[in-house]
């Protein structure tokens, strides 16, 4: 690797793509590469319904087990909040609509969030050459917010 100034090696991921330092943090980086990038922000208040209308919204949005496990903890709105947040940051990452139901947060044992697709979009990683994805979310009483990597070896 070139003699670069040491900035550019802890330079963020985000500031890299499109531009000549793609390859220096591919090379910095063993070879990854950023694929795509989604963020988004939620209101907890607009995911507070009456139960008539969590059940048409749930439909619509939601996957069985987002709702099982949503529906186990204490603030509802807020776990509904963040799977929306997630799900349209995995849409802006890939770049296009998911349909709302086949893309899902799941979580491991430890609790993390992941990402899981389903129906037509159950093979849009692979499709897309992802091999590593990075779901974040964190939420307050009043907004939700979720981050997406797509990254690639």
């Amino acid at each position: 690797m070139p003699h670069l100034p040491k900035f550019v090696h802890a330079i963020t991921p985000s500031l890299c793509l499109g531009g000549p330092t793609d390859l220096v943090y591919n090379v910095a980086n063993g070879g990854r590469m950023i694929l795509g990038i989604g963020t988004d922000l939620a209101e907890v208040e607009r995911y507070q319904f009456d139960e008539a209308s969590l059940v048409w919204f749930a439909r619509r949005v939601y996957t069985e087990e987002e709702m099982r496990y949503a529906q186990r903890k204490r603030h509802l709105a807020e776990r509904l909040a963040g799977f929306f947040a997630a799900k349209e940051a995995a849409r802006k990452a890939f770049g296009f609509a998911i349909p709302w139901r086949e893309v899902g947060v799941s979580h491991e044992r430890s609790g993390r969030p992941i990402l899981r697709f389903y129906g037509s979009a159950q093979d849009l990683p692979t499709r897309f050459g992802v091999t590593r994805l990075h779901l974040t979310i964190t939420h307050t009483a009043t907004t939700a917010a979720a981050f997406v990597i797509l990254e690639r070896d």
